[in-house]
């Protein structure tokens, strides 16, 4: 019964956006109302208390957890994203990045690959939190694409790069839940990242077929050679790293490789742009400083130099703390990318020939056109930490269990995925789920394959808790705040329905290939 009520809001969630066709915005309140009375008097925490208004406290103060979680760091990250696009129009450098694309190659498929696959990759490798949606979709706008397929391609080009996203973040998070003490070892760590690779592995050579042929359908063979050779460039890459490096580099090194693989492809095969107006390494250098002082400030604030990494971690920092759910939150003012995506931005406003009042023109204009997709990232994160602090999401999953019985590893990905649906948030969901996993895991004997499960020295649950990763990767399609940023960036109010239409099939094939690549190897061990 629990499973069935905390199945609710989601539940409401798809029937509001996909069938009522409410907007986005719209939806998520709904919802977040629904959530709020079910978490009040149906949820596990009201059956299992006598008092009711600790119920009502734990709701309320959930919900202002939540929108601390919006404002910080994900709604900045956001806005910051969708105005560094902002700055290129208004300077018009965004004509130089289109003249540089089509100047590369005149064929539609390698320039989409290009951008959501290697730039939008490496985005997601260094900032992740949306950057890695918007700023891909905005650019395909620029070049011309039309909005609905600039989201899609979008969105499904980050599905691979956010396991890694965020210079590890999620992998990281994941590993910390799922480990005896909330302190996994090195080997442990790369264990899962090594594992969470593998169970992707065969979505890493069909997401670029598949980018390929939703850009040009008519080139079969070229799509599948393209395809396969930035795939498994991207997926050994990808491997290497997670194996001796651990979960910090490898989206932003295969990244890397895979953008050189494209180039690669059109130097040996010829299909280069026929622009000949293409830009100066000057006009380039000045159309792409955005993102490059933005990349460089990432890298040098980042784990990859451990110093400068604690300093800000320990610097201009705000402690808040929620009574009840006892959550704490540690507002880095300056340790975060929105800051970096801002400093960029701004800076590369200003060598573009922009003065200081037409950037924050720029500033006021990003914000108030953002204000229903804010609304709804708010309500939606609002809506997951209310499920989580009245135990619905521990129900839900539960439930699944239950249900599931030996088969459970097949519909772990699953798991996953809900919770990237729900909170929108890879992190999030690992968060919610892998102690879960962890514990599932242990339950059904998979702990006894230690030291033997596919070569690897470390626990055979672990394969299982990095099944949330590769569901968590599905669900990130589908997710409402992904989508939301998505129309956002191609300014298609009132869209988020279309979108999500298109998406859920790919979704579906990805979760059940999911599924299944958890599932074979335990069958066969």
């Amino acid at each position: 019964m629990d499973a069935l009520i905390s199945l609710v809001p989601i539940v409401a969630l798809f029937v509001l956006m996909l069938w009522v066709r409410m907007s986005g915005w719209g939806s998520a309140l709904v919802a977040l109302c629904i959530t709020c009375v079910l978490g009040i008097w149906f949820s596990p925490l009201a059956f299992n208390n006598t008092v009711a208004v600790s119920s009502v406290e734990t709701v309320g103060w959930s919900l202002a957890e939540g929108i601390v979680k919006a404002i910080y760091p994900i709604l900045p990250i956001i806005l910051m994203a969708i105005f560094s696009y902002n700055i290129l129009v208004a300077s018009g450098a965004v004509n130089v990045i289109k003249r540089q694309f089509t100047g590369f190659s005149d064929d539609k498929g390698i320039l989409v690959l290009m951008v959501v696959w290697g730039f939008g990759g490496l985005l997601e490798g260094m900032a992740g939190f949306g950057t890695a949606v918007a700023i891909p979709a905005s650019i395909l706008i620029g070049l011309g694409y039309k909005p609905i397929f600039s989201a899609l391609v979008s969105l499904l080009g980050n599905t691979m790069s956010t396991a890694f996203g965020a210079v590890g973040v999620p992998i990281l998070t994941l590993c910390t839940e799922a480990s005896p003490g909330g302190a996994p070892t090195s080997e442990i760590i790369r264990e899962i990242c090594t594992f969470s690779v593998i169970q992707l592995s065969p979505l890493y050579i069909i997401i670029p077929i598949l980018i390929l042929f939703l850009s040009d359908h008519n080139r079969i063979g070229r799509n599948f050679i393209l395809g396969t050779f930035v795939g498994l460039v991207s997926l050994v890459t990808t491997f290497l790293c997670a194996l001796y490096l651990g979960p910090e580099t490898p989206g932003i090194i295969s990244s890397i490789a895979s953008i050189g693989a494209i180039i690669f492809y059109v130097k040996v095969t010829g299909e280069n742009g026929s622009n000949v107006d293409t830009p100066s390494f000057a006009e380039s250098l000045k159309a792409w400083s955005a993102y490059i002082i933005t990349l460089l400030l990432i890298l040098l604030t980042g784990p990859l130099i451990p110093s400068a990494e604690v300093w800000l971690k320990n610097h201009a920092v705000t402690i808040i703390t929620i009574p009840c759910i006892e959550s704490t939150f540690n507002l880095r003012w300056l340790g975060n990318s929105a800051v970096w995506l801002f400093v960029g931005s701004v800076s590369a406003g200003l060598i573009q020939g922009l003065g200081m009042m037409s950037i924050l023109r720029q500033v006021c204009i990003t914000i108030y056109n953002l204000r229903f997709t804010a609304l709804t990232i708010v309500a939606l994160i609002a809506m997951s930490s209310v499920m989580s602090h009245t135990g619905m999401i521990n129900s839900l999953a539960s439930g699944m269990v239950n249900i599931s019985g030996r088969m459970y590893p097949f519909f772990a990905p699953l798991v996953g995925a809900i919770g990237t649906f729900v909170t929108g948030s890879f992190t999030s969901s690992n968060i919610l789920f892998g102690h879960l996993q962890y514990q599932v895991a242990t339950m059904s004997g998979l702990g006894d394959l230690d030291g033997h499960f596919l070569g690897m020295h470390g626990n055979g649950a672990n394969w299982l808790v990095a099944a949330n990763t590769t569901g968590a990767t599905g669900g990130k399609l589908i997710s409402p705040q992904s989508i939301a940023i998505a129309t956002a960036a191609c300014d298609m109010k009132d869209a988020d329905d279309i979108i999500m239409r298109k998406a859920i099939p790919f979704a579906i094939g990805y979760i059940l290939l999911g599924g299944l690549t958890v599932f074979i190897p335990l069958c066969l061990h």
